[in-house]
This record gives structure tokens, C-alpha cells and sequence, in this order.
């Protein structure tokens, strides 16, 4: 069974960095994609990052260009971000596009089909 176990979620307060870790396991799939994605209190849930496993590159919606940054080793992924604002506070989740499973939401060209439990960021001003 895939498993994905979201850490490093906290609190800190505004220009300040954290940095998530998702680590995955259970599964014997190639990955195309990991990705990050996040949920504010009544807000729709979004993209924030991606990193395509076959090139190793990594896309990352507008909102996070510049401050936030992916890196990986095999079975985890590392979601550093800095200059944090109160406007980032939510729930992040790790996701994952796994070969052959489909129905799942896009984001930046990948189908995340296997989702995390979560993890929360606040940020104070």
C-alpha cells in the first residue's frame, strides 16, 4: 500500500523558513511526480510545487516562485521554504502521480492520485 508521511510543519512567524519532508513508501510504481499541495481554512485546496521524476525539475505556482524550493532523495521529498508570510499558513499535503493510475487532480502536468495526511503551517505577522 502507498504511504506518504508528511513532517516539519510549525509555527513561526512571518520572513521565516520551515522545511516539510514527505517520505514515501509501499509502493513498487514509478513515481512521474511528487508534488506539494496546500489547503487554507475555507479555501479551495492548491498547487504549490512539483518536481518530475524523470528530469529532476521542478515547477512551482507564482505565488511560492522564489521562496519556496524542491529537493529529493530516492523515497522522500523536501519542500524548503523561506520568506514565509501569513498568507502561506494552511495545511500542506504531499502528494504523488504514480505510472499507470489516472483520475487524479492535475497540477503543473502531473495527476496526484496518492495523497498525505498533512501537515500545518502557520505563520504569524
Amino acid at each position: 500500500q502507498v504511504r506518504l508521511l508528511e513532517s516539519g510543519g510549525g509555527s513561526v512567524q512571518a520572513g521565516g523558513s520551515l522545511t516539510l519532508s514527505c517520505e514515501t513508501s509501499g509502493h513498487t510504481y514509478r513515481r512521474n511526480c511528487m508534488g506539494w499541495f496546500r489547503q487554507a481554512p475555507g479555501k479551495e485546496r492548491e498547487g504549490v510545487a512539483t518536481i518530475y521524476s524523470g528530469a529532476g525539475t521542478t515547477d512551482y505556482a507564482d505565488s511560492v516562485k522564489g521562496r519556496f524550493t524542491l529537493s529529493n532523495t530516492e523515497n522522500t521529498v523536501y519542500l524548503h521554504m523561506n520568506s514565509l508570510k501569513p498568507e502561506d499558513t494552511a495545511m500542506y499535503y504531499c502528494a504523488a502521480d504514480l505510472e499507470g493510475r489516472y483520475g487524479g487532480t492535475r497540477f503543473k502536468g502531473c495527476e496526484f492520485t496518492y495523497w498525505g495526511q498533512g501537515t500545518q503551517v502557520t505563520v504569524s505577522s
